[in-house]
């Protein structure tokens, strides 16, 4: 455990945790008190903090996203685990939420179900938006989801790329929790240089 531990960075005593809340697989026993664990669960412990630091799931959440993972299931399922542990829960007027809920639908065509997790941190965001005076987003919204097919298809040929030996499911998951910290920077940069700004600036 020692070595599985100095090889990641993660303590010890977080090892452990993880082993018992079957976030990780128990090694192979070679000893009364010794296990030898393999690259896989390298790559797994460093899964599970990436999703945990960088992903912002609980570590419930992070099980649910490794079961349905770990049982095979379509890229589409696995993200959509994820989205529900990832919902934007924040006081809202019921103006505010039909006014976002609105402005969604009129993107969609139809009306909009905030029962679905994405659709429902579109609405909150939206709705707080227009709580803070900046209805000016929603204007952009249209622009906003063009950018994002664009986006998605860049990743849509990540995870053909990378084909099936890299469970597709991963690489989907991946480009979408650790991609949006990833894109967040690059948007940073993008606007500084817009604003004709140097990062290092106040």
């Amino acid at each position: 455990m020692a070595e599985l531990s100095a090889e990641t960075g993660v303590p010890v005593a977080t090892v452990k945790y993880y082993l018992r809340e079957g976030l990780l697989p128990a090694g192979r026993r070679v000893g009364p008190n010794q296990a030898q664990y393999t690259p896989e669960h390298v790559k797994r412990l460093r899964l599970v903090c990436a999703l945990r630091e960088i992903g912002g799931l609980s570590l419930a959440e992070v099980a649910d996203v490794l079961g349905v993972l770990d049982a095979g299931r379509a890229a589409r399922v696995v993200l959509g685990v994820a989205q529900d542990g990832r919902v934007t829960v924040r006081p809202v007027s019921a103006a505010a939420r039909a006014w976002a809920l609105g402005r969604v639908g009129e993107l969609f065509g139809a009306p909009a179900d905030d029962t679905d997790p994405a659709v429902a941190n579109l609405v909150t965001v939206l709705a707080v938006c227009h709580g803070l005076g900046h209805d000016a987003v929603s204007g952009k919204l249209a622009e906003y989801a063009a950018l994002a097919r664009e986006v998605a298809a860049v990743d849509a040929a990540l995870i053909d790329d990378v084909g099936p030996s890299r469970r597709p499911a991963e690489t989907a998951l991946i480009t979408t929790l650790l991609g949006e910290r990833l894109f967040a920077g690059l948007r940073h940069f993008a606007l500084v240089d817009a604003l004709g700004a140097a990062p290092a600036e106040a």
